[in-house]
């Protein structure tokens, strides 16, 4: 099952107003059936970066990681 994360740049933005303790998590975790939020992620295998600022995701990312490999969500 193909997984992209991508770096949501809204909420690093947003986190620079907020204090410590109401950070909210910057990275997405995508696969075609869940979203999941965290600041860390572990690759458990191959994985490539993608950059297509004239085909973006539905999200407006321009710059992706994507793996077929699985994925361990660190929150």
């Amino acid at each position: 099952m193909k997984t992209i994360i991508h770096i949501n740049q809204h909420k690093i933005r947003s986190n620079i107003h907020k204090s410590l303790r109401h950070k909210e998590p910057v990275i997405t975790v995508k696969n075609y059936k869940t979203n999941n939020y965290c600041n860390e992620v572990k690759i458990l295998g191959e994985s490539k970066v993608v950059y297509s600022p004239d085909k973006p995701l539905s999200c407006g990312a321009r710059c992706w990681v994507e793996t077929q490999s699985e994925v361990e969500v660190i929150r």
